[in-house]
């Protein structure tokens, strides 16, 4: 599969803003221009991947899930969702959704830790029906146990014309009685901050981003679950801190909002 390094990729943009190395001068000028229109971008990046890393951790700790599926998985940056979930328990599974080239590359290493627990799946994360009918999903279905869907900094690249409530919804009524969904997107309450991040975004990717949404928006789509360990969506550093030297955002024009809920 080839990677296109003519235009940014978000993917890469994400990484380069955690510091990584897997991106390129295209995708780092777009994070210039990013961050002169949201100065906090940089701190939102790590602030959502530490919200990741307990998140995965506490499920598998706390509510012994054992078995993960992640939407729009993004370029591996350690831990990876694999990592955090065996370091509690060796045996966990995990399956990885992308359809980017450069995710799809990296994937092959992820694969190569351990095949019999970790898969790759090349697959746009709104064909449910494709995805459930994988082998790898299907395999991860297997009997009754739990498993915990992650949707983290994902749902802002599906349009609302594409409905990303739905495919919440379609995915939850998939997954086994008892199962999670961990839910966490880019908010913003200025309607003019939102116009202008999305109109930035869909110009650098040169497809139908999708948006960053209000807080009300993204409360739609913990309708009908059983939110844990807070009362209702946050600002994700604030959900369940392991310290005060956690990642914060310095200042919050936008911020990345959600949580873990149980689907009854």
């Amino acid at each position: 599969m080839i990677v296109d390094a003519s235009r940014p990729s978000v993917a890469r943009m994400y990484d380069h803003l955690l510091g990584g190395t897997d991106n390129y001068q295209v995708d780092r000028k777009a994070c210039e221009e990013l961050l002169r229109l949201a100065p906090s971008s940089r701190e939102l990046a790590r602030v959502n991947r530490a919200f990741l890393i307990r998140a995965v951790r506490y499920l598998a700790r706390e509510q012994g899930v054992r078995r993960f599926l992640d939407h729009g998985a993004g370029l591996p940056t350690r831990p990876n969702v694999h990592q955090v979930a065996q370091d509690v328990d060796p045996t966990s599974e995990v399956v990885y959704i992308d359809n980017d080239p450069a995710v799809l590359a990296h994937g092959e290493m992820m694969l190569a830790e351990d095949p019999r627990t970790t898969a790759v799946l090349n697959a746009d994360i709104r064909e449910t029906t494709e995805i459930f009918e994988s082998r790898a999903v299907r395999r991860l279905l297997r009997g009754d146990q739990p498993v915990a869907a992650l949707f983290v900094s994902v749902l802002h690249c599906i349009p609302d014309d594409h409905d990303p409530w739905e495919l919440v919804r379609a995915v939850s009524q998939q997954l086994p009685r008892g199962s999670y969904l961990v839910i966490a997107q880019l908010v913003s309450d200025d309607p003019e901050l939102r116009g202008s991040i999305t109109d930035f975004m869909q110009k650098i990717t040169g497809d139908s981003w999708g948006k960053v949404r209000s807080t009300s928006e993204v409360d739609r789509f913990f309708e009908g679950l059983d939110l844990l360990e807070a009362p209702g969506p946050v600002e994700v550093s604030r959900w369940l801190p392991e310290s005060d030297l956690a990642p914060r955002q310095r200042s919050q024009e936008w911020i990345e909002y959600g949580g873990v809920a149980r689907i009854s």
